[in-house]
């Protein structure tokens, strides 16, 4: 029997055009760690939170597609934060939470596993060395609240991506994301500083993170007979 892995959520997993490339979204490298039994088909799109996903009918897209036995992977919380945009700007405390019971209630009603992925980080290192616990705001500790009153599946993907640059350090961790110098790539002539969106490198080591949660989650039990024997 197989299944499809449904991905909604933002830039940091989308599939990147040539034009953007080097930059790579960690939803490209999620299939490899599944067996054929798990198709991922991601959704991801640049630039989208929960509002405006959900406003320009991505989510009754994935529903058109979605069977029983499904899975619905959930990340968002970098675009909600645009406080400036209002067809974006989603209250950590209010209609961000909304809109992910929406998701949530969605995959449930067609019979599928709604899973919640708390926001990969920014990279954003303090003066001390350590991380910005609030690198993306409230929105991560919004989701686990989430995932507790509605005893969805969580996978802190915050919590893991940000033990990664620490342990890589504040100058090894750039390779992860968009630096690049000036005339380093031909689709950034300019160069590029974005501690955001990630490198190839980058994409793939938190797609690992993403394997080994799935790994390490009782809730995901049957998902993880899925993986390929050895996560690399």
């Amino acid at each position: 029997m197989s299944y499809t892995l449904f991905i909604a959520g933002d830039s940091t997993a989308a599939l990147k055009g040539a034009s953007e490339k080097p930059m790579t979204g960690w939803g490209e490298y999620l299939q490899g760690f599944f067996q054929p039994s798990i198709r991922v088909d991601n959704r991801a799109i640049n630039g989208r939170s929960t509002r405006s996903f959900l406003a320009e009918g991505r989510l009754a897209d994935i529903e058109r597609d979605y069977r029983a036995g499904d899975y619905l992977f959930i990340q968002f919380g970098h675009n909600d934060g645009k406080a400036e945009d209002p067809g974006r700007y989603a209250d950590p405390k209010l209609e961000y939470r909304q809109n992910l019971k929406q998701f949530i209630a969605s995959a449930r009603e067609r019979g599928g596993t709604p899973v919640l992925l708390t926001s990969v980080s920014r990279r954003r290192f303090l003066e001390d060395g350590t991380l910005d616990p609030y690198a993306v705001g409230e929105y991560p500790s919004a989701m686990r609240e989430v995932a507790s009153e509605t005893e969805t599946p969580l996978l802190d993907i915050y919590a893991a991506s940000q033990q990664l640059y620490q342990s890589l350090g504040a100058k090894a961790s750039k390779r992860l994301f968009m630096h690049l110098p000036e005339q380093a790539h031909p689709n950034y002539p300019s160069g590029i500083t974005d501690d955001t969106h990630f490198s190839d490198e980058g994409a793939r080591l938190i797609a690992r993170l993403v394997a080994e949660a799935i790994r390490h989650s009782a809730e995901l039990s049957a998902l993880n007979q899925h993986l390929k024997g050895e996560i690399t």
